[in-house]
């Protein structure tokens, strides 16, 4: 899963790379407001039937083509929707020229990609991981393909040419995930009455990933607001380091969230044995990536150039943040897989608002310096409460009951 993850990673870079030399500045600028308009929203495209999948189908396999059957037309039915809803509501959101791309965007964002991921986990939750991690690089492969060849092709494109090629890019992607997990599993079962079923539940697996983007991003759109173009490029950076910093973190836990689901159904106690050995493990990982970003910071205005001379001061201010994300998202996995995920999203909207606040405060007076001290305030602030509630609703836990392989 780490390779998976960190080819992946590593395709987006070397996209992003190439996308800014095809488009240029305005028309990636385009680009870039229609992606972050989609990003938004994408997740409720699939109404986080994925984690549904894992938590139900990793206790229980033969489970498995009635649930992936419901991933992919609950992707079809509301990614459809999705992307007719941004359609008319972007022109009222954000530029012309990026509302004007909006739709094919949100095609591949909200329904194609979105069908991807959906295959990834459905490996994950039984369990095999290398094919899990091979579907979970393709999109990232093919986009990055797709730039590459346009870049040699066209040598200059517009945001649309590229809207429309990514967007084939992330159709193929689909189509290669769909006869894998056919080829191998067999045809998707479609039960709409399971869909129904979980429905509450997997609304609430959807908010509390737009809660995640929310207390991401939302640092970064404020800074925009201000007009700080300059110190949201030397955070950006320093953030985008960070990010790569907690690669290994995010791959031990995608390895076991099938875990984690699969001994849920043998009651609380043995989730929350095994999340506090994946801490352990988790939190020497993230103390080892924080001392290596710490000392590797100067590196950056060397790779980016000097304009990012301010950067290693934001990474070394930032860089303490994968140990608060060791605890907040291996505690989190910890509650979401014995049911109890409405304490996690509690915790999440707590943060997000304490995270505009401080950013509301900080960001006019301090700049980037600002947008950091918040980062490290609504990070550590999620991994205390997150803590709290798992080790202190041992008696709602106790008495939660989680359902059996055949209920």
């Amino acid at each position: 899963m780490l390779l998976g993850q960190g080819a992946a990673y590593s395709l987006r870079v070397i996209s992003f790379v190439v996308i800014a030399r095809l488009l240029g500045v305005v028309q990636y600028g385009v680009v870039v407001g229609a992606f972050a308009l989609v990003n938004l929203v994408a997740q409720y495209s699939r109404l986080g039937t994925g984690t549904l999948l894992i938590r139900y189908v990793a206790p229980d396999h033969s489970r498995c083509a009635a649930y992936w059957g419901n991933s992919v037309l609950v992707t079809l039915f509301l990614g459809v929707g999705v992307t007719l809803l941004l359609h008319l509501v972007a022109p009222h959101v954000i530029d012309p020229a990026s509302a004007a791309i909006v739709a094919f965007t949100a095609v591949g964002g909200c329904v194609c990609e979105q069908i991807a991921i959906g295959a990834t986990q459905v490996f994950s939750a039984l369990q095999i991981m290398r094919t899990a991690a091979w579907l979970a690089q393709l999109t990232s492969m093919l986009r990055t393909i797709t730039a590459i060849g346009l870049l040699i092709e066209l040598h200059h494109a517009t945001a649309r040419q590229w809207a429309i090629a990514s967007m084939l890019a992330s159709a193929v992607a689909a189509g290669v995930c769909v006869t894998v997990v056919t080829g191998r599993l067999g045809w998707p079962q479609f039960t709409p009455h399971l869909v129904w079923k979980h429905g509450r539940e997997g609304v609430g697996y959807a908010f509390a990933s737009s809660t995640v983007n929310a207390y991401d991003d939302l640092d970064k759109t404020m800074l925009s607001h201000y007009g700080m173009s300059e110190a949201n490029g030397i955070y950006g950076m320093a953030y985008r380091v960070i990010e790569m910093g907690t690669l290994p973190l995010a791959s031990i836990l995608l390895a076991a969230e099938p875990r984690l689901f699969q001994i849920a159904a043998s009651g609380a106690g043995p989730v929350i044995s095994l999340g506090h050995r994946l801490l352990k493990r988790a939190s020497l990982v993230s103390v080892a990536c924080a001392l290596c970003m710490f000392v590797a910071a100067p590196l950056i205005p060397l790779i980016a150039g000097p304009g990012f001379a301010n950067a290693v001061v934001a990474l070394r201010w930032l860089c303490i943040i994968p140990i608060f994300r060791s605890i907040h998202w291996t505690m989190g996995s910890v509650l979401t897989s014995i049911g109890l995920q409405r304490y996690r999203t509690l915790a999440q909207i707590t943060v997000v608002i304490l995270n505009y606040c401080l950013n509301l405060w900080l960001i006019p007076k301090f700049g980037w310096h600002g947008a950091a001290w918040a980062s490290l305030a609504t990070d550590g602030t999620l991994a205390v409460l997150t803590w709290c509630l798992a080790e202190n609703i041992r008696p709602v836990i106790q008495r939660a009951v989680v359902e059996s392989p055949c209920s």
